[in-house]
């Protein structure tokens, strides 16, 4: 009964999380620094969490930072996603090699 109510109160603060905005702003936002700011939030957001696991999955700094560096480098000049999460994958096991 308690993962019951669990989950009612997520899909609620979920459901008002999204709904709320809709209701609030009807019309369309006029202020730039406001539509600027909106416009980063994503960004910002998945940075946040991206980044501490980055430091945290392998159990070492110095094989996160060979993959993040490799995954900077390659996201820099336009490769694909599934190319730079690779390579960085493969950059921090071979880091691992050397520790």
């Amino acid at each position: 009964m308690n993962i019951a109510i669990y989950i009612a109160v997520m899909a609620t603060v979920t459901y008002l999380i999204r709904m709320l905005p809709f209701v609030f702003f009807r019309k369309k936002i006029s202020s730039r620094f406001l539509r600027s700011f909106l416009y980063y939030i994503p960004y910002a957001v998945l940075s946040a969490m991206t980044i501490p696991a980055i430091f945290y999955s392998t159990g070492s700094y110095i094989t996160a930072i060979a993959g993040t560096a490799a995954a900077v480098v390659l996201a820099y000049f336009g490769l694909p996603l599934i190319v730079v999460a690779l390579a960085a994958s493969a950059a921090a096991f071979i880091a691992g090699f050397f520790i």
